[in-house]
């Protein structure tokens, strides 16, 4: 009875064993790859781990002063794509368009450049990274849903558009504050906003028209990129500071483009037209306020 009893458990502990290497051997299968490199993670795991990453990156560049820290801002922008492309690279999709490059690049080059200009305090320090990790992930999501709703429609598309619409705001604001606070001369202070325009308002016509080429709105792309580009003309010589500079800046950017998207998306109404003219009133109050008339 005792050996019918031991085999018995025995053949049951083998056939166990028998089938935990079975499914460790299907397990092993899905988490390795030809080359050995984990393939079980999603899309959004990669867009965390990606933000972990660039996120240090950015909370550790305080060490990283003078020179170096263009060449560090540039590495980290460079470094945002890569991620990006790594994060929403599927089988599935075909070809990712080059346009959702634009903004991710300068999102981390704006805070990157940014970052120094802000006070050298832990606090500080700790709400500007949380800030770009909270944006960065936001932006990796939106600009993942432009890639897919390039092939079929997808009912997030709206919001992923007003995410990457105030993505480009904030990232503009901080570019216009950085160039102003150099207190350089005035060609390559304008033509400065002029390069981050073109490309940053290239990106947000894309998002609403999702096409391949964007050669039927390049005369909307110069044409707002030389009114910004103007308006920094002026704005060079006004006597105030650089801050109140970048926030009319960031105020007409916002008024301009919100106008084309209400366009593009056929909801140009009388009361949209009148928020926006609001808006505009509003900033131009702010700088005629900030103005130091007496010199």
């Amino acid at each position: 009875m005792n050996n019918v009893l031991v085999s018995f458990f025995l053949r049951k502990h083998i056939y166990n064993l028998q089938s935990f290497v079975k499914s460790f051997k299907k397990k092993k299968k899905l988490l390795v790859g030809k080359r050995g490199v984990v393939t079980l993670l999603t899309k959004r795991q990669k867009c965390i781990i990606s933000v972990m990453l660039l996120s240090l990156g950015l909370l550790s560049s305080e060490y990283f002063f003078g020179k170096t820290a263009i060449l560090v801002s540039i590495l980290l922008s460079i470094c945002s794509d890569i991620l990006l492309y790594w994060s929403i690279h599927d089988k599935e999709i075909k070809s990712i368009p080059r346009h959702i490059f634009i903004l991710p690049f300068f999102y981390s080059l704006s805070f990157g450049l940014f970052y120094f200009l802000v006070p050298a305090r832990l606090l500080t320090r700790t709400i500007t990274t949380t800030l770009y990790a909270i944006g960065l992930y936001s932006l990796f999501l939106s600009q993942n849903i432009f890639v897919v709703s390039a092939s079929r429609s997808i009912a997030l598309l709206s919001s992923a558009r007003i995410v990457s619409f105030v993505i480009t705001l904030l990232s503009y604001f901080f570019l216009a504050n950085i160039v102003f606070s150099l207190h350089a001369f005035i060609v390559p202070t304008t033509l400065l906003i002029f390069v981050c325009s073109v490309f940053l308002i290239t990106h947000s016509l894309w998002s609403y028209t999702l096409q391949t080429s964007l050669y039927p709105w390049i005369f909307w792309t110069l044409a707002l990129s030389l009114c910004l580009f103007e308006i920094s003309l002026i704005l060079w010589f006004w006597p105030t500071n650089p801050t109140i500079i970048a926030l009319f800046l960031t105020g007409f950017f916002y008024t301009t483009l919100g106008l084309v998207h209400a366009w593009l998306d056929k909801r140009l109404f009388r009361g949209v037209l009148w928020e926006y003219v609001w808006v505009a009133a509003i900033v131009f109050c702010v700088l005629v306020v900030s103005t130091s008339w007496g010199g």
